[in-house]
């Protein structure tokens, strides 16, 4: 059986992932979500919300185990696990993008979406007068994230967005080599209805690197949130990819 890592996008925190985890763990397999600095029960002030102490979290988690893992990072923290693959690439049996960054050596999440004009979110998006940090406002997430959850259901769901969202893990350039993070199985979960990372960027991501397989899902944003069976379903499917992997190898 699998472990599986789940990382929450900006403004999230890990009880996003409430309603995949027991599908995952149903099946067997082991799943840890973690609240990242300054994100759900892990408070931190704004100057130490970075990707380097975002990065240093995961690794903490990771290396003390005796197993790989299968990585899973949402939105902006695709470009996390990319950058944790590239550090402990040994540790990592797969990972798994769910609507996620997956950044060129030398890229960044905020160019990313400034390259996006069909994307949703940055237009959205206001930063503080220091550019230190940035709110997504309610009304905004409402139209272009949850358009695709049941109106009964948000009030649920917008306690797990935060209020502010450091900007440093947006503006930081990640740094790849084919070597390491090359090396590791991607899968990429893509979001048909996405309005805040558009498709056509989803599809010059998968681009950027070899990945594996595609996995479409017709959502929003936040699968977790409007469709987690699927979700979970398609985070499953990646184990057989690891699988087949392992039996070619």
């Amino acid at each position: 059986m699998s472990h599986y890592i789940l990382l929450h996008g900006a403004w999230e925190e890990s009880r996003m992932w409430d309603d995949v985890s027991p599908i995952l763990q149903q099946h067997g397999h082991t799943v840890t979500a973690i609240d990242l600095p300054g994100h759900g029960t892990n408070k931190q002030l704004g100057p130490a919300v970075t990707t380097s102490a975002y990065k240093q979290a995961v690794v903490d988690v990771i290396e003390p185990l005796d197993h790989q893992v299968i990585l899973v990072g949402h939105s902006m923290n695709g470009a996390l696990i990319s950058q944790v693959a590239e550090q402990i690439p040994e540790k990592i049996e797969r990972l798994i993008y769910v609507t996620a960054f997956l950044l060129q050596d030398g890229g960044s999440v905020l160019e990313a979406m400034q390259s996006d004009p069909e994307g949703g979110a940055l237009p959205e998006v206001v930063f503080s007068d220091d550019q230190a940090y940035a709110t997504l406002p309610e009304p905004a997430l409402r139209r272009i994230g949850f358009h695709d959850i049941e109106e009964s259901a948000i009030p649920r769901f917008l306690p797990l967005m935060a209020e502010w969202q450091a900007t440093e893990p947006f503006m930081a350039k990640v740094e790849l080599s084919q070597k390491n993070f090359g090396s590791v199985p991607k899968t990429y979960i893509r979001t048909g209805m996405d309005k805040m990372v558009s498709p056509t960027l989803q599809d010059t991501m998968i681009e950027n690197w070899e990945v594996d397989a595609v996995l479409d899902l017709k959502s929003g944003h936040f699968p977790a949130f409007s469709q987690p069976e699927k979700l979970a379903e398609l985070m499953l499917q990646a184990i057989l990819l690891s699988l087949q992997g392992q039996n070619r190898g």
